[in-house]
């Protein structure tokens, strides 16, 4: 069944039972799919047959070790026009200057403090596409060896046209503020808007298309292992996020000739090869590793019903697990509207330092720690065991406020935490709108200790 919005009208949508699929894509996180183009092109039974349906080639593709345990093993079988060897030619290096990975430790920087920017603006009659406008505002880790992440801002006023991407050294957690993008995969097709996010794993070729410019967001790129649901302990089997409001895509191909750039990140670094045909022609396919969109909206938070403030990791949407365990590599964090009911307590977040390092992103709205200057689109650093808190006006409200409920209503923030200290790129240091008075915004907090009980 043909997808009629798509460009180029060679792009087809599985059916399910007979019955297109819900917007096109299947429910459910780390569920085994299958999904298929035309019918019949998905083997049944199992995975190569002596010859596909079709004449299409049987590949399979892992996303973990094979021998990694039954729960944590990722891999999808795909029936494909032609194997990915026939994707790929010579390999040429490029340059993506503004696209940085770890380590990325310029000496002439300071990353120790605590910063805040203003959204990254568009320039007019900038054409950038989804390469061309990643900027990268800090990395941690080291992505040879697989651990740590980078934070990006992209700005995307084109779609890529004949261009392809793929990264083998992470996956890619996009979280849109502005504008629309279609994400056009080997498994299917992923639209996004703000307020929703997407994963798109190591290794899954794609071109990114614009539906409505210009297009600003963030990315977590995640060099280490594959996000997942956190563990809800005592909370149980609700709430959060649930599994069933995540939608991976149907499958969909193209079949169509035509002189073809595809861009390889490779351990940091960028190469280019030209092939004579479109890589997405996955005809159908079965597995659990394929990407993912998630409307933010069905984020079920859980807070406290009494007294006193939950640490945020009450707020994990994904977690990115590390070798120590409770420490995350990444954890995906999301601030929404919620009610504050909390009795004879500081609502707002309380002050701190912590192991972890915070950047965190504004989709929309005000965030209640800093009620003044974290506007929609910027984003800020809080680097590990740097303190940081609420602004003396929301230190002011917070203490002050009647303790009635209250609906946090109209916002939505969020954060990429990471183990990791996080190294400012020459790009966020030098050329992003770096707000340089961010750090008097606790100047103002005054000594309130007086030696009475009651104090002031």
């Amino acid at each position: 069944m043909t997808i009629d919005a798509l460009p180029r009208g060679m792009i087809r949508a599985a059916t399910l039972n007979g019955t297109e699929a819900h917007q096109g894509y299947m429910p459910g996180f780390g569920n085994d799919f299958e999904t298929e183009a035309l019918p019949g092109a998905l083997p049944q039974g199992q995975n190569s047959p002596q010859k596909c349906p079709y004449g299409l080639y049987a590949e399979q593709l892992s996303g973990t070790a094979f021998t990694a345990p039954r729960g944590q093993n990722e891999r999808t079988w795909c029936y494909r026009i032609r194997p990915s060897v026939k994707h790929v030619g010579r390999f040429t290096k490029i340059e993506l200057p503004y696209w940085e990975s770890a380590p990325n430790v310029d000496p002439d920087i300071i990353s120790l403090g605590q910063y805040r920017w203003d959204p990254v603006p568009h320039k007019d009659g900038e054409s950038l596409t989804w390469l061309t406008g990643m900027r990268t505002m800090t990395t941690a880790g080291d992505v040879n060896t697989q651990v740590g992440m980078a934070a990006h801002i992209y700005l995307v006023t084109e779609s890529m046209v004949d261009e392809y991407f793929f990264s083998a050294d992470s996956e890619l957690l996009v979280v849109p503020q502005q504008g629309r993008l279609r994400f056009c995969t080997e498994l299917g097709v992923i639209d996004l808007e703000p307020r929703e996010i997407a994963i798109i794993p190591r290794g899954l070729v794609y071109r990114v298309e614009v539906l409505e410019g210009p297009a600003r967001g963030f990315v977590c790129e995640n060099y280490g292992q594959k996000f997942d649901l956190p563990g809800r302990g005592p909370i149980g089997a609700n709430c959060l996020a649930n599994p069933r409001d995540f939608k991976c895509p149907v499958a969909a191909f193209e079949d169509r000739d035509a002189r073809s750039r595809v861009v390889i990140k490779w351990c940091g670094q960028f190469h280019e090869s030209f092939i004579d045909h479109s890589p997405l022609d996955v005809v159908a396919w079965h597995g659990n590793y394929c990407a993912y969109k998630y409307d933010l909206r069905t984020y079920s938070p859980v807070g406290a019903i009494l007294f006193d403030h939950p640490d945020p990791s009450i707020f994990t949407v994904l977690t990115a697990p590390s070798g120590q365990e409770g420490t995350a590599n990444i954890d995906f964090v999301l601030f929404r509207e919620r009610w504050m009911v909390a009795e004879h307590s500081f609502r707002p977040p309380w002050y701190h330092k912590n192991i972890m390092s915070e950047m965190m992103g504004n989709i929309h709205g005000i965030y209640d720690a800093k009620p003044q200057g974290f506007v929609p689109g910027g984003t800020s650093l809080h680097n590990m065991m740097l303190p940081h808190g609420p602004d003396r006006d929301a230190f002011e409200h917070g203490s002050t406020e009647p303790m009635v409920p209250v609906k946090q209503d109209n916002t939505m923030q969020f954060m990429f935490e990471t183990r990791f200290p996080q190294q400012l790129t020459r790009f966020a240091a030098t050329e992003a709108p770096l707000q340089d008075d961010y750090a008097d915004c606790w100047q103002s907090l005054e000594k309130k200790f007086d030696g009475t009980p009651e104090g002031k």
